[in-house]
């Protein structure tokens, strides 16, 4: 199969897209479970540096905070967490290409892969369209999210890290207590703790958001 099917397409016009490369755009589409010759892997590689430059241009157009209040809010906009839900706003779930097995292990709710494939659409809209037409489509996919709270408060790990030095206490440790089910969608369990103070444990899709989960949890027991 080289083509995109009926539905992606309609779909892909909803947005305003219309493919001049459509194979890039079936890999684009294209998880690693399919066996295929190509998926999003390197096409994420390219959106994911693309969609960091736009929003990065599009905060310092839009906010005169200081840098680390861009580094922060350019890090929210551009998690995983946050290209999953834009992802799952705009019905891209629907249209990605699996395996039998990845379908049945409930990928196409995955955060990871939710946001690769994201990714892997602004690299092959990027490719066929240049950066100007790209930008002005994440502008559009990440408008609720930009105009929202992504980023404005302070990432959980860098308030545990504050409380932790203000109240004379050793840097929280994290530690990967378990990791569950295929690499598609996998589940990891962190623990966070704080010597002499106690300790909290997440469960996510990502280590990551392990990790932003149990800081979160550890601040709302013993802050």
């Amino acid at each position: 199969m080289t083509k995109l099917s009926a539905e992606t397409r309609d779909w892909l016009a909803g947005l305003g897209i219309t493919p001049v490369n459509e194979p890039r755009w079936l890999a684009a589409l294209t998880h690693g479970s399919m066996a295929a010759s190509v998926n999003y892997e390197r096409l994420e590689f390219l959106g994911d540096r693309v969609l960091g430059l736009a929003m990065a241009e599009w905060l310092f157009e839009e906010s005169k905070a200081a840098e680390g209040t861009l580094s922060q809010r350019l890090n929210a906009l551009v998690s995983r967490q946050t290209c999953a839900r834009v992802a799952a706003e705009f019905g891209l779930p629907d249209h990605i290409r699996l395996g039998k097995q990845a379908r049945d292990d409930g990928a196409r709710e995955s955060t990871n892969i939710l946001g690769d494939v994201i990714e892997a659409l602004l690299g092959a809209h990027f490719l066929d369209f240049g950066f100007a037409p790209t930008r002005d489509l994440i502008r559009t996919l990440w408008a609720q999210q930009f105009t929202g709270g992504a980023g404005k408060t302070k990432h959980p790990k860098s308030a545990l890290q504050e409380w932790a030095a203000g109240n004379q206490r050793r840097p929280p440790e994290y530690e990967l207590v378990a990791r569950e089910g295929p690499d598609h969608a996998a589940r990891f369990t962190v623990r966070v703790s704080v010597k002499n103070v106690g300790e909290a444990q997440a469960t996510a899709a990502s280590k990551q958001e392990a990790e932003r989960l149990a800081a979160a949890a550890f601040m709302e027991q013993y802050a």
